[in-house]
């Protein structure tokens, strides 16, 4: 009776490793890249790039022309009148670095507030692909360093879920 208990709990992890892991991959760049809301955040990005390059070239054409006025009239203004213009440039150059920065953050965060709630359609749907067919592990290819032949591609599937053809 000892030897059969024992050898019942020598068999057990065995059998847990006997259980088949249905492991499935899915291509999320694929994904996201057919998905209509990241072609919508992609417009709105292109169109938020275009109104910061539009105001960095007026700032741009303004600052040339008071730089080009001062270069012409340097020599026919008072020595207060010209170090107050330098000091006009200096404060123009430094509020152009200062959109710079500031236009640069607000592409990233309202980049970043716009693919967030993308990614989580995106793993509502994995999750959900993952439940329906019994996956115990969904992969994405391009983070994998090793893939055997046994993984099933379930891209299709979450495509399906989104409604994406």
């Amino acid at each position: 009776m000892k030897k059969l208990i024992i050898f019942l709990l020598m068999m057990l992890p065995l059998s847990l490793f006997a259980q088949e892991s249905k492991i499935a991959v899915v291509n999320t760049q694929e994904v996201i890249q057919a998905m209509p809301e990241f072609a919508d955040m992609q417009k709105k990005m292109t169109d938020l790039e275009a109104k910061y390059k539009n105001e960095m070239q007026v700032m741009n054409e303004e600052y040339n022309k008071k730089y080009a006025d001062f270069i012409a009239q340097q020599d026919s203004l008072t020595e207060n009148i010209k170090m107050r213009r330098m000091q006009e440039l200096e404060d123009m150059q430094q509020r152009t670095q200062n959109f710079v920065q500031i236009s640069q953050q607000d592409y990233q965060k309202q980049q970043g507030e716009l693919f967030a709630p993308i990614q989580e359609k995106l793993k509502k749907a994995i999750d959900a692909v993952g439940a329906e067919k019994g996956y115990t592990y969904i992969l994405d290819p391009q983070i994998v360093l090793f893939s055997g032949n046994s993984a099933i591609d379930a891209t299709q599937f979450v495509k399906a879920k989104l409604g994406i053809n």
